[in-house]
């Protein structure tokens, strides 16, 4: 176990760094899409390419960062059910949610979507749009996403495996996230709530005109 903690750490290491490297493309993703807007404006011209140059961008951030996302366990969780559960009944449903659904799901992604990028990449396909952009790099990112998306996931298995066997202490839980600043910011109203009173509560209400 203490190997497989090992690899899981240079995973997510690894997987860190690429996401924030690739998190980057959002601004130069803003950048295209405003010189393409002026341009078009001020030219009343613009090419197809700008605008699929658009799409890969936005792809490219939203699968090859996705492992990031769920090594800091900043996905979407239901808070309402989420924060009822204890501590250990979270970590087994994150386990069977590994098990059942992330990682049987990215593994048929790979499985079909390497075919898919190769077949593209034989014939040089292009885009079906006049003056657009070769296709098979944006297809890449598919197989690619998804490649790193499931040894993220095998590493988020065996941490919490560790994790629910005392071997490892959760470091999200220590880190926090998006999520732990929200509960702590709850926790620190609920316990400031007793002690206003109604004029406080009366100046600390938005005011309407």
């Amino acid at each position: 176990m203490s190997f497989l903690i090992s690899v899981s750490r240079v995973v997510d290491a690894v997987n860190a760094r690429i996401g924030k490297g690739i998190s980057w493309l959002i601004l130069l993703a803003i950048l295209v899409s405003a010189v393409n807007a002026v341009v078009r404006k001020l030219f009343d011209t613009s090419s197809n390419s700008w605008l699929e140059l658009q799409w890969v961008l936005f792809a490219a951030v939203f699968l090859l960062c996705s492992p990031w996302t769920l090594k800091d366990d900043e996905h979407i969780r239901i808070d309402i059910v989420n924060a009822a559960l204890s501590k250990r009944a979270r970590d087994g449903i994150d386990v069977l949610g590994h098990l059942a659904f992330l990682l049987p799901f990215s593994l048929v992604m790979m499985v079909t979507s390497w075919p898919f990028f190769f077949a593209s990449y034989a014939i040089e396909e292009q885009s079906m749009n006049a003056g657009g952009l070769p296709q098979w790099p944006a297809k890449l990112l598919i197989p690619l996403g998804f490649t790193v998306l499931f040894i993220q996931g095998l590493s988020e298995l065996v941490k919490r495996v560790a994790i629910m066997s005392g071997r490892l202490e959760d470091p999200n839980a220590r880190a926090g996230g998006h999520q732990a600043a929200a509960e702590a910011e709850a926790e620190r109203l609920l316990a400031v709530a007793p002690n206003v009173g109604p004029q406080d509560a009366a100046h600390a209400a938005p005011h309407k005109n």
